[in-house]
């Protein structure tokens, strides 16, 4: 589906217009191509007094063969960078907040295009004192809206570390890292990411992140699913697409396309996580990575809604989720290391008019994660979830053309995303590097207006 808006506001005529008026302007964002930087330029590393994160992401950025720029630079006006990350752990109360200040308001005009801004902190919930976990929880504040503010195809995103990782910050770190400041993050602006303790293993090649492990893909013959099993493929993974039988031909032409296999099955069906297990058993053995993205929608107001249309939502959408994870952490089919992915939507987080079933279903979605992840952590499995905001797909397309235009223009980014915004998001979730992130609900939504 084609945003025509956005693409007359990249003509001479149309940016005249844009500014003249006042209208929207959506930025052309950097999005990942393989082979790409991590970076198109130096990026600048402050810390607070006292920051414990400021060396360990120095040591991983060096290494990734970013140009760190001399803090003597930042003082230089006509001096551009690709990022600006600051590590905010040091700060142990409110009157350190200034630190955030001294830094960010020289350097606000100095990102280039699609730039980004990190900033490092501690969980709120392991900080030492009140005041220490006031600051730190200040700092949510503080990236959302420079979010908002910077523009150009800026994110800005807030990492909190935790302690009881330090001794292997690097490697927990790293993946998180790579993901925010490159162009896979694209759609992806004022959220939260914790990274925790588990298990991250840094891949031989980082252009193949996925080599070796074997990815399961719910709902792959079309849209956000047939773009996550390019996304994952390309990435090195084995992937198995599953979809309904209805879908088959598309299916088969995703799996062809890819190298994969595809799996034809209604996972509403009584036997469908005993058949999917027995298959994954006897072709690999194993699974490495869960992507649970199938799912549907019926929408009607509550008070119009049969019974029928309510079922089948919560049924695709939440249940067929929670058994097929019984099924295979039952038989030990997800070894430990391994990764679960689920998509939910922003309608979990704001609501809908019109999606009570859908929305419902998705904030189960995300129940699911703060429920589950950390009985999964002792069994050294990750699981996350993505929240989709405005994505242009065929089911979108379907929106009338005021509502489309609403749902575009209400983010940050003045458009809507693209369903491989959301394939690079659950990619980086579902790298063995990324095993230390668990609980996460992460946001693909441009930094949506709705929701929290």
């Amino acid at each position: 589906m084609t945003d025509r808006y956005a693409s007359f506001v990249q003509t001479g005529a149309g940016r005249a217009l844009v500014k003249r008026l006042g209208l929207p302007d959506p930025p052309r964002l950097r999005r990942h191509t393989p082979g790409d930087p991590l970076v198109p330029g130096p990026v600048l590393l402050g810390a607070s007094a006292g920051g414990r994160i400021a060396e360990p992401a120095g040591k991983i950025l060096t290494a990734a063969g970013v140009e760190l720029a001399d803090p003597v630079a930042a003082h230089d006006a006509d001096r551009r960078f690709a990022a600006l990350v600051y590590d905010a752990s040091g700060i142990t109360d409110s009157a350190g907040l200034r630190q955030l200040y001294d830094f960010f308001h020289p350097q606000a005009r100095s990102l280039l295009p699609s730039g980004r801004v990190i900033v490092l902190g501690t969980p709120p919930a392991e900080c030492g004192s009140p005041r220490e976990a006031t600051a730190q929880r200040a700092l949510e504040g503080l990236t959302r809206s420079i979010g908002k503010e910077f523009g150009r195809g800026v994110t800005a995103q807030l990492v909190y570390v935790t302690r009881e990782g330090d001794a292997g910050t690097p490697v927990s770190l790293e993946s998180t890292l790579r993901f925010l400041l490159s162009g896979r993050s694209a759609y992806v602006s004022g959220q939260v990411v914790r990274v925790g303790t588990g298990t991250a293993v840094a891949p031989a090649d980082w252009d193949r992140p996925l080599d070796g492990q074997v990815v399961l893909v719910t709902g792959a013959a079309r849209g956000i699913g047939a773009a996550l099993a390019k996304v994952l493929a390309r990435d090195g993974a084995q992937v198995v697409a599953l979809d309904i039988p209805a879908a088959g031909d598309e299916l088969a032409a995703v799996a062809n396309e890819i190298g994969g296999s595809a799996v034809q099955l209604d996972l509403t069906a009584p036997d469908a996580p005993t058949r999917l297990a027995e298959h994954l058993a006897s072709r690999h053995g194993r699974v490495d990575v869960v992507v649970h993205n199938a799912g549907i929608t019926r929408d009607k107001t509550l008070g119009r809604m049969d019974a029928d249309r309510w079922d089948s939502v919560i049924d695709v959408n939440l249940s067929s989720q929670e058994r097929i994870n019984d099924v295979l952490l039952e038989r030990d089919l997800i070894p430990a290391g391994g990764r679960i992915v689920s998509v939910s939507s922003i309608a979990g987080i704001a609501g809908n008019r019109g999606q009570t079933n859908y929305a419902t279903s998705k904030a189960g979605v995300i129940g699911l994660v703060d429920s589950l992840s950390p009985v999964l952590r002792e069994r050294g499995i990750s699981l996350n979830a993505v929240a989709p905001g405005f994505i242009e797909t065929r089911l979108t397309a379907r929106i009338p053309l005021t509502i489309r235009e609403a749902g575009r223009r209400m983010n940050s980014m003045a458009q809507g995303g693209l369903p491989v915004d959301v394939a690079e998001t659950i990619g980086w979730l579902s790298w063995p590097a990324s095993g230390a992130v668990s609980g996460n609900v992460v946001r693909v939504c441009g930094q949506s207006l709705l929701g929290a």
